[in-house]
């Protein structure tokens, strides 16, 4: 497909529109989604195409102190993100601390059970002589 004539004016009325706050075919984002749209052209003008507009147009955002959607998006996703594996490294350690505590606990039951096997072997071969009880009453 063959892209129109007059595409990259298009693309740069689209711009102008964008950065005025006037968008007439677009929520006026500050992406190249909004752009395209704006433009009336497919996304793919700007990021194969006219690669000079995108950039032409991420650079002029900049300039005006203002930071482009997507990238405040992945600034948030990215927030987002390190608050999870903040939370991750805490479920970690609380983990590592558990399985220590599992392993003393059967540690010492393994040597409990060792000691209570050969406190059984032990006592196998030893006759306890029981005490007689006296006799109280006829017959016995």
């Amino acid at each position: 497909m063959t892209p129109a004539l007059d595409e990259r004016d298009r693309i740069r009325a689209a711009m102008e529109r964008i950065l005025a706050g006037i968008p007439e075919h677009s929520n006026g984002a500050l992406t190249i989604v909004a752009l395209a749209a704006e433009a009336q052209v497919p996304r793919n003008a700007l990021t194969q195409r006219h690669l000079d507009l995108k950039n032409d147009f991420y650079a002029k955002v900049r300039a005006r102190g203002q930071t482009p959607d997507s990238e405040k998006r992945l600034r948030q996703q990215v927030r987002r993100l390190k608050e999870l594996r903040a939370a991750d490294a805490e479920e970690i350690t609380r983990l590592k601390a558990d399985v220590e505590a599992l392993v003393g606990a059967l540690h010492q039951s393994t040597v409990e059970n060792h000691v209570l096997r050969q406190q059984q072997v032990d006592a196998v071969g030893v006759v306890r002589v029981l005490p007689i009880q006296p006799s109280t009453g006829p017959g016995g």
